[in-house]
């Protein structure tokens, strides 16, 4: 695992590489509840976990790293060994609305076809509205005139992001999974757009 995440450092390349890490786990993801903006803290398993990072990233040289304001993403980047972490507004996770802290079965007890990224969140955010925000984090990472950027923020938040890193529709995010404490890497694929690694 942590040779492979050497490999993608010692990847050269003139463009920024944007590694993504999820928060380590609450009691909301670990029973499945949707956590938007509701401020819940690690479990202790979640603490270990963002710990156990914190030898693989140590590694790799980050010019930028950019934090949730969330306290279990700047309580993982601590952990991770990134204390510093600059917060990034933007990268809060989705705005569940009327939905925060529900898992999905329960949503579709009333809506039966509802997905988060193809209906958005009843008096909260569409996956367009999250896109732009997503779109701004790699606007600005992209731009940050540094070889290594580290993101730590949520799962539905980096998912879309990584979909729109390669150029897909925000509702694209569908396909990416991303476990609490997993790092992902996105760069390129010479001029184009990639997923380098995911989830490990």
């Amino acid at each position: 695992m942590t040779s492979r995440i050497s490999d993608v450092a010692n990847h050269k390349s003139d463009r920024t590489r944007l590694w993504l890490l999820r928060h380590g786990e609450t009691e909301w993801s670990r029973d499945g509840q949707h956590t938007g903006l509701t401020d819940v803290p690690l479990t202790p398993e979640g603490e270990k976990l963002a710990a156990e990072i914190k030898p693989r990233l140590a590694e790799i040289s980050f010019g930028l790293v950019l934090t949730s304001p969330l306290r279990r993403a700047q309580h993982t980047a601590g952990l991770a060994g990134f204390p510093d972490a600059e917060v990034e507004s933007r990268a809060v996770e989705w705005d569940y609305g009327d939905y925060e802290g529900l898992k999905t079965d329960e949503i579709r007890q009333t809506s039966p076809d509802w997905s988060i990224w193809s209906d958005g969140a009843p008096n909260g955010e569409s996956a367009r509205q999250v896109a732009d925000r997503a779109d701004a984090v790699i606007e600005r990472a992209q731009t940050s005139g540094v070889e290594s950027v580290l993101l730590v923020a949520h799962s539905h938040f980096l998912r879309l992001l990584t979909a729109r890193w390669i150029g897909l529709p925000p509702e694209a995010g569908h396909h990416f999974i991303i476990g609490t404490g997993k790092v992902c890497t996105l760069g390129w694929d010479r001029e184009t757009p990639a997923v380098l690694s995911w989830s490990v």
